[in-house]
């Protein structure tokens, strides 16, 4: 088996090298997330400037160990801005690292924690093409992979033709098109997504997706998709801080005590054996760590030397839950 790597996947974007460690920016850029303890993370220190400095902290310790895939969203609060600017402050080459974003999702939180709604979905035409707008002013030059926020069948975004005739003509100035999953129909919108075309040509690079020990319902759909392929991100592989030593629930005990089972054979944390379990799967090019502080980035980084092995694999096999069980629970998760 391969082993995975810390590398840039840049410009490997629709090629399928090795599995890679990337950094996703959700619980960076805006200071209330669901992962469960996000909160203790921020502290007191939820400022625009304090966040700022705690992302360009992690962004630097996370190039400092060979990442160079980073990915955010117009909804992160200031992800895209922040990504930005630490690109530009830090002179970093263009062509050494690979930047994704997304469209679709609207931050309505104003930088609050307990705001009523935190992010509007809309998948218009009209939002796309304000959004990109905006993605280009924070992130013009960088940005290699567009993406569909969390498309569904249900949003009408996979049969919207305007919606598709646009992102055909980004892909066409050079920007990778890509969308991310989300909900326990992930595989059946993804199986959708494969077949779109335009003007005779497939309009998806690549697609971002929900697998984790627990939720591994699109994982038949994700192979799929590599062999025809696109590249497979991989996204909420720790579910949310569930696939960590925070997760005390007395409902996860059982799954617990073989993920420390687990852990200790590979003499690593909970988190690290999870993260190595996502860059283990063959379809799998980039494995996001969500790390919301440069401790949680170091234990992250752990996965990268797990060495993994069919005695692993066979001892996984018994932690998934039902997807519809598994998405109603990370529905209940609370901003914090």
């Amino acid at each position: 088996m391969p082993q995975p790597t810390t590398s840039s996947l840049h410009p490997l974007i629709g090629q399928q090298p090795p599995s890679v460690l990337g950094l996703g920016l959700a619980a960076l850029g805006r200071p209330g997330y669901i992962n469960l303890g996000h909160g203790e993370d921020t502290g007191t220190g939820r400022s625009i400037e304090a966040m700022r400095e705690r992302a360009f902290a992690v962004l630097d310790a996370a190039r400092r160990a060979g990442i160079g895939y980073f990915d955010t969203a117009r909804s992160y609060g200031r992800g895209e801005a922040f990504l930005g600017e630490w690109l530009r402050s830090r002179e970093v080459p263009g062509d050494g690292v690979t930047i994704a974003s997304k469209w679709g999702y609207t931050y309505t939180a104003d930088w609050r924690i307990e705001a009523e709604q935190h992010e509007v979905k809309d998948h218009s035409l009209a939002v796309l093409q304000r959004q990109w707008q905006e993605t280009h002013s924070k992130l013009g030059g960088y940005l290699d992979l567009y993406q569909i926020h969390s498309a569904t069948l249900d949003s009408g975004v996979l049969n919207d033709r305007a919606v598709h005739a646009e992102l055909a003509r980004l892909k066409a100035t050079g920007t990778r098109i890509g969308l991310t999953l989300s909900g326990p129909q992930q595989a059946v919108t993804l199986e959708n997504a494969l077949t779109l075309q335009v003007n005779g040509m497939r309009l998806f690079d690549a697609v971002q997706a929900t697998w984790n020990l627990l939720e591994r319902s699109a994982e038949v759909a994700l192979d799929a998709a590599h062999r025809a392929g696109l590249t497979v991100i991989i996204k909420e592989a720790l579910a949310n801080g569930r696939l960590t030593a925070r997760n005390q629930a007395a409902t996860f005990q059982a799954r617990r005590q073989r993920l420390e089972t687990l852990a200790g054979r590979f003499n690593a944390s909970v988190d690290a054996v999870a993260l190595a379990a996502a860059l283990a799967r063959p379809w799998a090019s980039v494995v996001l760590s969500g790390a919301a502080t440069e401790a949680q980035l170091q234990s992250n980084l752990n996965a990268v030397a797990i060495a993994w092995d069919d005695e692993a694999e066979a001892l996984i096999g018994a932690l998934a839950e039902d997807p519809a069980a598994y998405w109603q629970t990370r529905a209940q998760m609370v901003w914090n």
